[in-house]
């Protein structure tokens, strides 16, 4: 065996073994999960259904990339709002942390709480540290990943969001809010 395969299999075994998986990718079911948001609102994917979902991971609140890319999601906010969507940030801060973020940022979308990283694990994007990647997965009202960004610019994070939207044909929101 040659020992570059045999050093990757050293690697992998051992997390087969104790039953990680690798990360979901387009077309796999996204992983369920149920978040507090700093709304003070449970959400749940499975509550979601018939709807698109964006679930837009970041690393730490109050941090600069994450403070810039939450300003612009925030201004991005009525574009975004056009279509039938409902989008989140998530990390891997307690709920207390993300409300104060959300408020300080004037976030007029929930932030997820997810403390314990599961959630984070469960799509791959939990770092060493115990904080989240700053990947954004686009989910189709059946609950399949249509796209995943992993090279997200906090900068342009709005923007791109409203360009991935319209790429994956969302259908514009209901005016009448039904």
């Amino acid at each position: 065996m040659q020992p570059r395969l045999r050093f990757a299999l050293l690697l992998v075994l051992p997390l087969l073994a104790l039953g990680v998986r690798a990360a979901p990718g387009v077309g796999d079911p996204a992983p369920d999960w149920t978040l507090q948001g700093s709304d003070g609102t449970e959400y749940r994917l499975a509550d979601l259904r018939g709807r698109h979902v964006v679930l837009a991971f970041f690393p730490k609140a109050f941090t600069g990339g994450c403070t810039i890319e939450c300003k612009s999601l925030r201004d991005a906010d009525r574009e975004i709002r056009a279509y039938d969507v409902v989008y989140f940030m998530a990390s891997t801060d307690d709920s207390a942390d993300n409300r104060a973020f959300a408020e300080q940022n004037d976030a007029g979308f929930p932030i997820l709480s997810d403390p314990d990283g599961t959630v984070s694990a469960a799509y791959g994007v939990l770092t060493p540290g115990g904080m989240a990647r700053r990947w954004t997965f686009y989910i189709d009202p059946e609950g399949m990943i249509r796209r995943i960004d992993r090279d997200v610019n906090p900068r342009t994070a709005g923007e791109a969001l409203v360009r991935t939207l319209e790429d994956l044909d969302v259908p514009p929101a209901d005016p009448a809010g039904t």
